[in-house]
C-alpha cells in the first residue's frame, strides 16, 4: 500500500480553508507585475479615481468644445447686445454693465454664466473654448519638455565622460535661469522672429506654438537631471550587462532596456508638469505676453475680469475656479500615481 498524495489529488487538498486562501492570495500577488500592482492601488484610491474622472471630463470639454457651444448657441467671439426678445443685455450708460441676472452678471436661460461687460460675449462659450487652448498649450509644452529631458538625461547618464560633463553643465545653466522671467521676455521675441522667418501673421495659432516651445525649452532640465541619475544606476544592472555581452548596441540598450525602466518616473513627472504649464500659460496670458484677444483662454479671461472684479466678482470666479479645479485634479492624480508606483510601498 502506497502512502502519500495520489496522482489525482491536488497538493493543496486537505489544507485548512485559511491556508488555502493565503496560498491563493500569495500566488496572485506573486504573479502580478509592478504595473498590475500600481493599477490595483490606483483603483482603490478614491482621490485618484475622482481626479481622473474630473480630468477626463475637462479633456472631453476641450475636445467637444464646438458641439458644447452649439447647445448654448453663442460663439465665443460673438458680441451680444440684445437678448432673444430684442431687449438690451447691457446698460451702456453704466459702461456696458450687464442688465439683470445673478449679481448683475447677465445670467439667464440663454447665457448660463452671464455675459462680459462692454461687449456681451458669452462667458460659458469662452470658458469652454478657453479649456481647449489652455490644455493644448500645456500639453504641447509638456511633451517637448519630457522628450528633451528624457533623451538628454539618458544620453548623459549612459555614455558618461565628457558627454556627461557637458550635458550636466548645460542642465545647471538651464536650472539657474529664472524661467518665468525669461519666458515673459522671450515669448514676444520668438513670436516676432517666427513671424518674419515663416511669413506667418502674428495670430494666436503662432503664439500657441511659441508658448509650447518656450515652456518646453525651459522645462526639460529638471527631468533630465532625474533621468540621468536613474540611468547611471540602470546601466550597471545585470540585464544591461547581459544585453551588452550579447552584442547589443547602445541604441538598443538605451531604448529597449533603460527606457522601459524609466517609464514610471516619466509618467509621474508628466502628470505633475501638466498643471505647472497650465498655470504658466494662464500667467503669461494674464500678463499680456501669451494668448491675445479675441481668442479665449483662462488667463486671458482672468485678465479681462480683473477690471470688473469690484462690480461683480463672478467674472473672475468662473475662469478662476476652472483653473483651480484642473490644476488640483492633475496634482492629486500625480501624487496618487507616484504613491502607486513607489516600490517601497507595501504590496496590496
Amino acid at each position: 500500500m502506497t502512502l502519500g498524495v495520489s496522482e489525482t489529488q491536488s497538493p493543496d487538498e486537505g489544507l485548512p480553508a485559511d491556508a488555502l486562501a493565503e496560498t491563493a492570495e500569495a500566488k496572485e500577488i506573486e504573479g502580478r507585475s509592478l504595473g498590475q500592482i500600481a493599477w490595483a492601488r490606483l483603483r482603490r484610491d478614491k482621490v485618484a479615481i475622482i481626479s481622473a474622472v474630473v480630468i477626463l471630463l475637462i479633456v472631453a470639454v476641450a475636445i467637444f468644445a464646438p458641439l458644447i457651444v452649439k447647445l448654448n448657441g453663442f460663439p465665443p467671439d460673438q458680441f451680444n447686445k440684445l437678448d432673444a426678445n430684442g431687449n438690451p443685455l447691457l446698460n451702456t450708460r453704466d459702461g456696458g454693465i450687464p442688465i439683470g441676472g445673478l449679481w448683475g452678471s447677465g445670467t439667464s436661460s440663454e447665457h448660463w454664466l452671464g455675459v462680459e461687460p462692454q461687449n456681451g460675449r458669452d462667458i460659458f462659450s469662452r470658458l469652454v473654448y478657453g479649456t481647449r487652448v489652455s490644455l493644448l498649450v500645456a500639453l504641447g509644452g509638456t511633451i517637448i519638455a519630457v522628450v528633451l529631458g528624457t533623451v538628454i538625461g539618458m544620453v548623459s547618464g549612459y555614455f558618461g565622460g565628457w558627454i556627461d560633463t557637458l550635458l550636466s553643465r548645460l542642465m545647471d545653466i538651464m536650472l539657474s535661469f529664472p524661467a518665468l522671467l525669461f519666458v515673459m521676455a522671450l515669448t514676444p521675441v520668438v513670436a516676432s522672429r517666427a513671424q518674419d522667418l515663416f511669413g506667418m501673421p502674428d495670430n494666436n495659432t503662432l503664439r500657441m506654438g511659441v508658448l509650447m516651445f518656450v515652456l518646453g525649452f525651459f522645462g526639460w532640465a529638471y527631468l533630465a537631471r532625474i533621468v540621468r541619475g536613474q540611468t547611471l544606476s540602470l546601466r550597471e544592472r545585470e540585464f544591461v550587462e547581459a544585453a551588452r555581452s550579447l552584442g547589443a548596441g547602445s541604441n538598443y540598450v538605451i531604448f529597449r532596456q533603460v527606457l522601459p525602466n524609466l517609464l514610471p518616473t516619466l509618467l509621474v513627472y508628466t502628470t505633475l508638469l501638466l498643471p505647472t504649464n497650465i498655470t504658466a500659460e494662464a500667467a503669461l496670458s494674464f500678463l499680456g505676453v501669451g494668448i491675445k484677444e479675441p481668442t479665449a483662454s483662462w488667463g486671458r479671461m482672468i485678465a479681462d475680469a480683473s477690471a470688473w472684479i469690484e462690480s461683480n466678482p463672478l467674472y473672475l470666479f468662473f475662469p478662476g475656479m476652472a483653473l483651480f479645479i484642473t490644476v488640483l485634479a492633475f496634482n492629486l492624480l500625480g501624487d496618487s500615481v507616484r504613491d502607486a508606483l513607489d516600490p517601497r510601498a507595501g504590496r496590496s
